[in-house]
């Protein structure tokens, strides 16, 4: 059964940093794409971007160069960098991944940018 488990995340003013967490369970992680979405209220879920199993990156024009994505495929986690962070950051994050044809996804995590 394929589980995973977000963490980090809060609240932060603008131009601070936050790292979220991910954890995966029963995939075979090294072989799987990991994704990062964000949510904010009243907005569709958007990809913020994501990383192959072999650590190549891709990421949405907003967060281009704020934003990092990275894992490590021995404990099985992907971590979601957020740099100078801005109000219009402010959304629940997701992780996700999709497996057998089907999408998996995290707990989500709040993240809120104010003053």
């Amino acid at each position: 059964q394929v589980h995973l488990v977000q963490s980090g995340g809060g609240l932060v003013q603008p131009g601070g940093s936050l790292r979220l967490s991910c954890k995966a369970s029963g995939i075979n992680f090294r072989l799987h794409t990991m994704n990062w979405y964000h949510q904010a209220p009243g907005k569709q879920r958007e990809l913020v971007g994501n990383i192959t199993g072999g650590g190549n990156t891709n990421y949405a024009d907003s967060v281009r160069g704020r934003f990092t994505i990275s894992r490590d495929n021995v404990w099985n986690t992907v971590w979601l960098q957020m740099n100078n962070l801005k109000p219009e950051d402010t959304a629940i994050y997701y992780c996700n991944t999709r497996y057998k044809q089907r999408d998996y996804w995290g707990q989500g995590t709040q993240v809120t940018v104010s003053s």
